[in-house]
């Protein structure tokens, strides 16, 4: 007797939970031929401010952890991935169309970025902040702090490698972050905040919404709580970044900016997505006798 497929619609993360969107509804999530494979959460306003308020939360605690504290857990997280492997490859195949093997790869290169980052936690400092010479009996320190609470569009094609390479650099540098999915590819989103709730991430520390960038990103971009929003996801969609852009200017939201087209996510990312979301402390102290 053959069975009744049993559909699942998946559920956003936000807080380190896993509730409902509050508007009840969801949206077919197909595979890279059209063929069904889950239900995905439709993210409303009021979902993205509550994501918002979890990250505010989670910001003093997480910001207040050691660098080398940070780096554990972000170390941990890769380790989870890898034990959880078969998923990720199976979503990444079906989300983007990829043979076994080129998913596999993909897979790897997102394990491997987590781990590059959670090495670089208790160095960026070093590479970002200075001693700065000056003319009298003083110490002038620049160090670099965490911004806050940062909104992140994931990118529309890479939906894992590309997801960790702009959730990573927010948060191993101290920043808690809301991170809106793509829209077509949410399901290794939703697989990587099933991991995140398993590993040492606090609650908070990052929110998944799946959605449309579209609609979610304004809401974000205008949040007067929002510090900072990454707009690397959205890449190519000049008009969209330009109205997202001129939003975050009321309260002088940080912006990394839309490239013309998706990057390259194999690439060394460099320091840049980590320095993107620092902001410098300069700190004069006289000199003891």
């Amino acid at each position: 007797m053959s069975r009744i497929d049993v559909r699942k619609t998946y559920k956003l993360y936000i807080g380190g939970a896993f509730p409902r969107s509050e508007s009840g509804h969801s949206y077919e999530v197909a595979d890279s031929k059209g063929a069904f494979v889950a239900n995905a959460a439709l993210a409303s306003r009021k979902d993205a401010r509550d994501a918002v308020v979890a990250a505010r939360k989670a910001f003093p605690g997480w910001s207040g952890r050691t660098a080398y504290n940070r780096a554990q857990i972000l170390y941990r997280v890769a380790e989870v991935m890898e034990d959880r492997r078969p998923q990720f490859v199976q979503a990444v195949g079906q989300s983007e169309g990829l043979s076994g093997a080129k998913a596999d790869k993909v897979v790897d290169e997102a394990v491997d970025r987590l781990v590059w980052y959670a090495g670089w936690a208790d160095k960026v400092t070093q590479v970002l902040g200075n001693a700065n010479p000056v003319a009298g009996p003083f110490f002038n320190l620049s160090v670099p702090e965490p911004t806050g609470v940062v909104a992140v569009l994931a990118p529309r094609r890479s939906s894992l490698l590309g997801l960790v390479s702009v959730v990573a650099p927010v948060v191993v540098t101290g920043n808690t972050a809301v991170v809106v999915s793509s829209f077509e590819r949410p399901l290794p989103a939703v697989t990587f905040a099933e991991v995140l709730a398993t590993s040492d991430v606090p609650g908070g520390v990052v929110n998944v919404l799946t959605g449309s960038a579209a609609t979610i990103g304004p809401w974000l971009a205008a949040h007067m709580d929002v510090n900072a929003i990454d707009l690397t996801g959205i890449a190519g969609d000049a008009a969209l970044a330009t109205d997202l852009e001129v939003a975050a200017a009321d309260n002088l939201k940080r912006v990394r900016r839309a490239p013309a087209a998706e990057p390259d996510w194999s690439a060394d990312p460099g320091v840049e997505p980590m320095a993107a979301f620092l902001e410098t402390k300069t700190v004069w102290h006289p000199i003891g006798i």
